[in-house]
C-alpha cells in the first residue's frame, strides 16, 4: 500500500496550521502556524467561504514553506462548517462504488441543505452481519473547489481532503465509551466512539463565538450524550476536548458539570514536534496530528 502525505494543512477562521510527519509516521516532525485576517474565511455550505483569496494563498504558502521539505501532496482539512458528515445504515450497499454513491445520495436527498447531486462525497462502508454502516462526509463542489483552489494556488496538491472532527478522531482509540468534542469559532462538533467504531457524530453552528464556557459546552453535547445513552444503553465514560482554541481550564469544569473523566484529547496523544515560529496551545494541533497519524 503507498504511503499518505506526511503533509497536513487545517484552514480555520482565523488561522491556518500545518505539520509534517515523521518518518516512521509516529508523530509529528515539525509544526507551524499563521495566522488569517479578519474575515478572510467565511465556513459554509452556500456562498462562498474564501473571501480573501491572496490572504489565504499568502498564508498557506508561509505556513507550508518552511516545512514541506520538497514535497507538494498534503492532506488537506476543511472547517466543520464546510462539510456535514453522516453515519448511515443500509440493509445492503452495491459494492461498485459509482453505484454505492448514488444510492447513498439519495438516501440524503432531503436531509441536507444543498443539492446532493452537485456535491463532493467520500464515505467508507463497513459491513457487518448482513447490515451496511455507512460514514459520509459531503460538501457543496463549489466550497471544496474553493478551498482546493487555495492549496494549488500555493503550489501544493491537496491529495486527501477531510472535515476536521475526522482528521482529529485519528488520535482516538477508544476502547470504551468516549465523546470527542471540537469547538472552533464556529463550531462544535461531537463524535461518540467505541471499541474503535464511530457511532455518532454531529456539528452545531455557532458563527462567530471565540470562547465557549463549560455550561455552555454542556449544553451543546448534552442531547448527545442522552441520545447515546437511550441508544446503546451505555454511559460515556470520557471526554477528550479539541479544537482551534485555548481549552486550558475548559476540561475539569465541564468534568465537575457532567461528572465524566474530561481531558485535553492533546494531553494523552503523542508528540506535537518542534515548532517553526508562534507557538500555540497543543489543542490547536490535533487535526493536523490526527490526519497524519
Amino acid at each position: 500500500m503507498a504511503a499518505g502525505p506526511r503533509l497536513a494543512c487545517e484552514i480555520g477562521v482565523d488561522r491556518v496550521v500545518a505539520a509534517r510527519a515523521g518518518k516512521g509516521g509516529a508523530a509529528l516532525d515539525v509544526h507551524s502556524v499563521r495566522r488569517l485576517p479578519s474575515g478572510a474565511i467565511a465556513p459554509g455550505l452556500s456562498g462562498p467561504n474564501v473571501l480573501q483569496e491572496s490572504a489565504l494563498r499568502e498564508s498557506l504558502s508561509s505556513v507550508l514553506a518552511g516545512l514541506s521539505g520538497g514535497s507538494k501532496d498534503l492532506v488537506a482539512i476543511l472547517p466543520d462548517a464546510a462539510v456535514r458528515v453522516l453515519l448511515i445504515d443500509f440493509d445492503d450497499l452495491p459494492q461498485d462504488e459509482t453505484a454505492a454513491s448514488s444510492v447513498i445520495r439519495f438516501r440524503v436527498k432531503k436531509s441536507l441543505p444543498f443539492d446532493v447531486d452537485h456535491a463532493n462525497l467520500s464515505y467508507h462502508a463497513q459491513r457487518n452481519n448482513g447490515s451496511v454502516k455507512v460514514v459520509a462526509a459531503m460538501s457543496p463542489r463549489q466550497v471544496v473547489e474553493e478551498y482546493e483552489a487555495a492549496f494549488r494556488a500555493a503550489g501544493f496538491e491537496p491529495g486527501v481532503v477531510v472535515p476536521s472532527i475526522l482528521a482529529t478522531l485519528g488520535l482516538v482509540s477508544a476502547e470504551r465509551p468516549t465523546m470527542v468534542v471540537k469547538v472552533d469559532p464556529n463550531t462544535t462538533s461531537v463524535a461518540i466512539v467505541d471499541q474503535g467504531e464511530l457511532l455518532l457524530v454531529r456539528t452545531l453552528d455557532h458563527p462567530g463565538r471565540q470562547e465557549v464556557t463549560a455550561r455552555e459546552l454542556l449544553d451543546s453535547i448534552y442531547p448527545s450524550m442522552v441520545f447515546f445513552e437511550d441508544t446503546y444503553h451505555a454511559k460515556i465514560e470520557q471526554i477528550l476536548l479539541a479544537g482551534m482554541n485555548d481549552l486550558s481550564g475548559l476540561s475539569s469544569s465541564l468534568q465537575s458539570e457532567t461528572g465524566v473523566r474530561t481531558q485535553e484529547l492533546a494531553q494523552v496523544s503523542g508528540g506535537f514536534g518542534s515548532s517553526l515560529g508562534e507557538r500555540v496551545p497543543e489543542a490547536v494541533l490535533t487535526g493536523v496530528a490526527g490526519a497524519l497519524s
